[in-house]
């Protein structure tokens, strides 16, 4: 499987292919009722009121461009820039900028003032739709499915479409980094893991596909299950021949079994080679997701044995 990872690569520009055009654009006192009353009857229009001298300007406009260029057409934005549209201003009680309004069937119905962080646009923009999925998400969802089912190379493909449109997206690159693994292509995946920059890299969701990656290049290294409980029936003890166990179990795809041995580690000795047992198994549960049931089960009982 054939993959280039490369988060620096910008977006496609507005107005490329895809369906991006007109979903941003800067629009005056002239073009407002076309511009924004009038399309908000079709769908939500933002309206960011700006300046060419507004520090604060320039980091919101680019994150929101982004947002309504990942909402896929479920949102539009407008911009206007105060300098040259005063009485519009005035109109809207504009006192500063940035300044932005979501209007809806011809009526502002939320707001902000000041840049705000991307998470606040997302929700903000989550109001206006109605909690609408945008397009990216939906195929995420579909991907990340694909991939639970088994079918690494359906899901890879999506993946890589999601990408395409933002090569920065956590999920699709968590997700790549998964199918990657799926398929037994670890060098690949351990480039692709290389070039991340450390932001991105310690986004949860992607920290834990590279966890998953951790764990199968260990385990495609571990010995033989068999040799591992020969060595633990002559000593109950032998936490490191337990641990090597629980990587050789993990390795055959049998995840339950290795939990198990790990907290039955972690149960003879928690401390054992600064924590070893833990770690490990912490390590095991990122890899398996937090919603996996072998994640909640097992945590529940890491936390009886810890705090028993």
């Amino acid at each position: 499987m054939a993959f280039i990872l490369d988060p620096s690569a910008p977006p496609p520009a507005v107005g490329a292919a895809g369906g991006n055009g007109d979903l941003v654009k800067d629009s005056s006192t002239a073009t407002f009722m076309a511009d924004v009353i009038e399309a908000s009857m079709e769908v939500p229009v933002i309206v960011d009121f700006w300046a060419p001298w507004c520090g604060p300007c320039k980091t919101l406009g680019p994150a929101l461009e982004k947002a309504v260029r990942l909402a896929g057409g479920l949102v539009r934005l407008v911009k206007i820039n105060v300098d040259e549209n005063q009485d519009l201003a005035a109109q809207m009680n504009v006192r500063s900028v940035p300044s932005v309004f979501g209007f809806r069937q011809g009526r502002p119905v939320d707001g902000f003032a000041g840049a705000v962080p991307e998470s606040q646009i997302k929700s903000f923009i989550e109001r206006l739709t109605g909690g609408a999925k945008p397009p990216l998400e939906e195929a995420l969802d579909m991907a990340r499915e694909a991939l639970d089912a088994g079918d690494a190379a359906s899901a890879s493909q999506v993946f890589a479409e999601i990408l395409a449109h933002d090569p920065a997206h956590p999920g699709a690159v968590a997700g790549m980094i998964r199918c990657l693994v799926a398929t037994g292509d670890l060098k690949e995946a351990r480039q692709a893991v290389s070039r991340l920059p450390d932001a991105l890299a310690a986004n949860g969701e992607v920290a834990a596909a590279i966890s998953a990656l951790d764990l199968a290049e260990q385990a495609s290294g571990a010995g033989d299950v068999g040799a591992f409980k020969g060595r633990l029936d002559a000593n109950p003890d032998d936490h490191q021949a337990r641990l090597d166990l629980a990587m050789a179990l993990y390795a055959e795809g049998r995840a339950e079994a290795a939990i198990e041995e790990l907290l039955e580690l972690i149960r003879r000795d928690r401390a054992w080679n600064e924590e070893a047992g833990r770690k490990q198994l912490v390590k095991l549960f990122d890899a398996l997701g937090p919603a996996h049931p072998l994640t909640a089960a097992g945590r529940r009982r890491l936390s009886s044995i810890l705090f028993s």
